[in-house]
Order: C-alpha cells, then structure tokens, then sequence
C-alpha cells in the first residue's frame, strides 16, 4: 500500500505543475519554469521538464493527456538550463528568446519579420508557431517549430527540402535518454537525381528507402497498406517532402529515431494497455542495412547465401566471396560491348538502387528510357519512375548498382545492362520456361478435364443403373414367365467392369459382346443389343425362350438375359476356345473337317430350330431361311420383315 501511495504522490508531483491553462503568449506576457501552455484540444503541452537521470532544464514539448512522459520536441538541445530560473518570451519582432536569470539568452529563433502584432501559440497538431495576432493562415506563420524537428515526427510534419532556399528539414535522434542533444543518426530526404529517404549514422548511409514510385517507396512496399496512417511524398519544382496523416484522429502515432538501436520506429498509442506499442522499424532485416552485400549483387534475406550476384554478373573476388566477404560485390560474367549494342535482364520485385548515381525524367516512358539508357554506355540500369496507371517516367542508374534488395512480393521491376549473349540466353531460357509451364499447366487441365468427365460419366452411369433397376422392379411380374434367368442390369454392369473396354470381346451387327464375371466366379460373355435394332421387348422376349430352349452340344448355351428400361442384353456362357466358325472354315488347322461333316453340324442345328416352330394363342414364330423369322399375329398366315433377328 506504502508503494502505491507514494507512487501516485510523484506522479502529482511530477503533472501538478502551475499553468497558465492557455494556448498563446503575448507580448506582455512571459514563461517561466514551472508554468506550460496547453493546446487548445488538450493534446500538447510547452514548459520546462528534465529528462531521465539528468538535472539539466530543457524547454520543450510532449503529449499532454497520457501517463507516459513523451517529449516530442526541445529548443535548447544544445544548451541546458542548469537551474530553474529560464524564462520564455517573444519579441517585438516575433524572435522567440529564451533566457536564464532573466538577462542570458540559452536560445532564440532567427526573424528578419516585420511583425505588428507577434503572438506565440501552441497548436492541436503539436507545432509551435510565430504568427500575427489577426493572421491564423497556416502559410502566413512567421516562424513554426515543425520546420525544426528533434527526434521525432508528428502527423502534418514535413521531412524534405525546399528546394527554392535549400533548406533542409530532418530529424535527429537524442545521444541518449538523459540528453536530447543532437546524436549523429539522423533522417531526411537527399537529392542525387532521384530523391530518397536516407537514415544516415554519423556520415555514413545506414538506411534507405528506394525510389519513391507513385504508391509507396520501393524498399518498404508493403507499408502502404497499413491500417494506422496514410502518408504521401511531394515532389515538385518548390519542394521535395516526405508527409504522412492518421486516419483516424483520435489515434495517436508518432515517428521516432533511437540513437541506441540505430533505428527509426514506429509507435502508436494503445488506451487500454496504457502505453506506446512499436508499430514498425527500420532497418528491419539484414538486407535493410546500407550496402550490405557489395555492388551488383542482390540481397534477398530467404537464400543462403543472402547475397547474390545479379545474373549475368559473378563475384568480383571469387575466394573473398566464399569466404562469405561480399564487400567487393559483383562483376559482368560477359564484357559489355556498348558500341555493338548490350541487353538487358528484368529482375523483379527489388528495391531500387542508390539514388546517388542516377537520373530521373518524369515523361518519358519505358521504350524510351531503354533506348537513351542503351546509348549511355555508363548507365547500368533503368526503369519507370511511377508504377501507377500502367507505369510512366524514367529513371536510370549509372556505374555500379548499389543495395538491391529482393522482396517476395510487391517491390520494383529493374532492367538490368549485361552482354547480348547473356540477355538472349536469358531470353532464350524464358522462352524454355513458358513453354514447359504451358505444358505442365495443358497436362493439368487435361487431367482436370479427364476426371471430371469420369467422374460424370460414373455419376451419369450410377443415375442410369438406378433408372433402370428401378424400371427392372416395376417389370418384375412381366418377368416371372420367362424360362431362364433374368439378370439385373446393375450385376451385368458389375460383372463387366461398367462394359470395360478392355473387356470387350467383340461387335457385331446389333450390337458390342463383353466378357464378364459373376459375383460366383462364373464367366459369362454379354450381347448388348444395339438400341437401334429397333426390336420390341415381346420380340425380345420371344425369341429369348426359343434359344432357351435350343440345347446342342455346337452351341453355346444361353445364361439369362436382361431387359430393363431401353437396355437389352443376352448372357451366355463364357467360350475360351473361340467361335465354332474357327473350326468349321479355318482351312489352317492340321485336320480339315470335311465338308459332309460340316453339313451334319449345320443341318443339326437347322433341325433344332425347326423343332422350335410351334404354333402359339398369341404368337407363332416361323421359321425361314436358316433360322429367320418374323413374329406375327395368331389370326395372320403371312408377314414380311426389315430387319434380321434370331442368332
């Protein structure tokens, strides 16, 4: 209890200081220690605070409606109050002066203005202004603290230069927690053909974004599509600038470099946690760092190694190389012969080069950039500058080509220079790659085709079995008079593997015979009667129980049959020695059948068939010309057919 008693006694100590519970100081009017101005909505609040461990005095700026102490800018980095005596006040002029003792100037901005009546406000936005009394144009503002930033940087900020008095906007991280002087990491826009975002460390280039193309920086494609903020850069013959908005206002979000981690974050406001959570980082991987991997080489952060010669390119120093020192980089595996005419490779989805050695035209388009790069024997790479509306601009890049990085998805298309026989084997390598993907994808799709025709003509042949089982049931009583067994079309199916075409014996003229086996084992041969015979089922049906009847040992004995729906079939036994015809007329065999005995066999199986004639109440079957017949009415003498029935 002690704990949190005395907890909450420094916090009132600490945000239970004296203000003046107003926005804007007059002339007459000055800040002292210990008093603040409050933006008009709450958000922001300016006076004099210590930071960390230190006891030195800084006027500056933090949020005001959150626990956490946030400063998010300070006048007097350079030079700390040592004591409590500062005090604020603004000129005549409208020079903000700010004083120790009431007599040493700590700092003071820079005015040449002439102003009747200078006012100094603190804004919703953060920003600390110098504007007339009458005048609240945010272009009129005599001076503003946004054109200063610290460390950080808030919605409405602008990053860049004006490019009409060279006058740079960028941040600088604090040396530590205790001292927000300047360290040596800073941010902004530099200017060498193609304008980027750099974090620098000391001198050195430590981060960059890559070319700004239309929809979002090149080195962090996937930011645009982030739920917290929108941002935007201008580029124009006035300024060059780097902006970004919430969507919504009640978020807070601000933009902060960290000198101990070497890093520029992202931190958004959480209410119910009470405190900031990083939303983003920079550099972020291995391949965000600066030139990590050498010259000409392209650093892609899921291969090992992570770095990798541009193709059409080899390592520099082949044994430093294997030894995973990539500093030299990467050369040409073919000599360039630019007055014979070179080529070009596209790499895809890449953060763009250093902008250092570059050139940009905005309205030029692509054909046109290749071309001019093409005569420039120096310019190694080129590609749009804006990849919105179909791609428009050029920008080429000169000498080596400096830290590439390879994303998996998003980023930039980049043409790369190599010999013409590297580039048309390149060419020449796609050509062989579309062709096999066009293969694969045909075979697929034919494939796809095959089992959806299968599977519909399983499903179509299971809808017709069940048809016709259906219509087998409902003749069932039609089927009781007949003299042998009537099969179900679903066991013939069964038995002949769905009338495989494997297992088809053989066509005639009314119709394919397949070989099948019963669920007993026994094999059977099936005549499946064409359905454009054009014979009825009493037909069918009679004829049926007169081969039924016809027993010889020259003839293949008759099983059943099968009459459902429009389906008509004939099961007989299964001969495996082949037909009777082989035997009768095959004049190759060894022992020739005479042609008495061939008669004897033929004339006994006409004898059969004439002890089949038998007159009928309904029907009588006639027997005519070796085994064919016409059925016709009991009251009629005579008939003629058209077609052929019997065996």
């Amino acid at each position: 209890m002690g704990f949190y008693f005395y907890t909450a006694c420094c916090f009132l100590t600490i945000f239970s200081k004296p203000s003046i519970a107003i926005d804007t100081l007059t002339l007459s009017e000055s800040l002292t220690d210990g008093m603040t101005l409050v933006s008009n909505d709450g958000s922001f609040e300016l006076g004099f605070f210590t930071p960390g461990s230190s006891k030195n005095r800084y006027l500056g700026i933090w949020y005001n409606n959150i626990p956490i102490h946030t400063v998010v800018w300070v006048a007097n980095r350079i030079n700390p109050i040592n004591d409590s005596t500062g005090l604020l006040k603004i000129q005549s002029n409208g020079k903000i002066l700010l004083q120790v003792q009431n007599t040493t100037a700590v700092w003071s901005t820079n005015s040449t203005a002439r102003v009747e009546n200078p006012v100094l406000q603190l804004l919703d936005s953060g920003n600390l202004v110098v504007r007339d009394g009458k005048d609240s144009k945010p272009e009129n503002y005599f001076w503003q603290s946004f054109d200063y930033p610290s460390d950080t940087m808030l919605p409405g900020m602008k990053i860049g230069i004006d490019l009409r008095t060279g006058f740079h906007r960028r941040l600088a991280a604090w040396k530590n927690w205790d001292d927000p002087s300047p360290g040596d990491l800073t941010f902004g826009v530099e200017f060498h053909g193609s304008p980027e975002m750099v974090l620098r460390k000391g001198s050195e280039k430590y981060q960059r974004s890559g070319l700004w193309n239309g929809d979002g920086f090149s080195g962090t494609p996937k930011l645009r599509l982030n739920p917290i903020f929108d941002y935007d850069f201008i580029w124009n013959d006035n300024e060059v600038y780097y902006i970004y908005s919430l969507k919504n206002k009640s978020v807070m979000s601000r933009f902060v470099l960290n000198q101990t981690q070497s890093v520029r974050q992202r931190y958004t406001w959480n209410p119910e946690a009470q405190t900031w959570m990083q939303f983003s980082m920079m550099p972020s991987d291995y391949c965000d760092k600066f030139g990590r991997c050498g010259p000409n080489v392209d650093c892609d952060g899921n291969k090992l190694p992570t770095c990798q010669c541009l193709t059409g390119f080899r390592p520099r120093r082949l044994e430093r190389w294997n030894s995973s020192d990539y500093s030299a980089g990467c050369i040409h595996s073919e000599p360039l012969n630019c007055q014979s005419g070179d080529g070009f490779i596209r790499i895809e989805k890449v953060k763009t080069p250093d902008a250092t050695n570059s050139w940009v035209n905005q309205t030029m388009n692509l054909k046109e950039c290749r071309a001019k790069c093409l005569r420039n024997c120096s310019c190694m790479a080129y590609t749009n500058v804006y990849v919105t509306r179909g791609g428009s601009g050029c920008a080429m890049w000169f000498n080596d080509l400096l830290d590439i990085k390879q994303f998996q998805s998003d980023g930039q298309d980049l043409y790369v220079r190599v010999s013409a026989s590297e580039a048309e084997q390149k060419k020449k390598a796609k050509v062989k790659l579309a062709i096999i993907l066009g293969t694969v994808i045909a075979a697929l799709w034919g494939f796809l085709l095959i089992v959806c025709y299968i599977r519909r003509s399983r499903r179509k042949f299971k809808d017709e079995v069940e048809h016709k089982n259906l219509n087998g049931r409902e003749d069932k009583d039609e089927n009781e008079d007949m003299e042998l067994a009537v099969f179900e079309f679903g066991t013939i199916a069964q038995a002949t593997d769905s009338f495989s075409f494997i297992n088809k014996l053989g066509q005639g003229g009314f119709g394919p015979v397949y070989k099948g086996t019963l669920a007993d084992g026994q094999e059977i041969a099936v005549k499946r009667l064409s359905k454009s015979s054009g014979q009825g089922l009493n037909e069918f049906k009679n004829e049926v129980k007169l081969i039924a009847k016809l027993q010889h040992r020259n003839l293949v004995r008759l099983l059943g049959c099968c009459m459902q729906g429009d389906e008509r079939m004939l099961v007989y036994e299964y001969m495996p020695n082949r037909s009777l015809d082989l035997f009768i007329f095959d004049q190759t065999r060894r022992t020739v059948l005479t042609w008495s005995k061939r008669f004897r066999i033929i004339c006994g199986i006409a004898r059969g068939l004439l002890y089949l004639h038998q007159d009928s109440s309904e029907m009588n079957p006639k027997i005519s010309d070796f085994g064919m017949a016409r059925t016709f009415g009991g009251d009629q003498s005579e008939a003629n057919t058209n077609r052929v029935v019997g065996t």
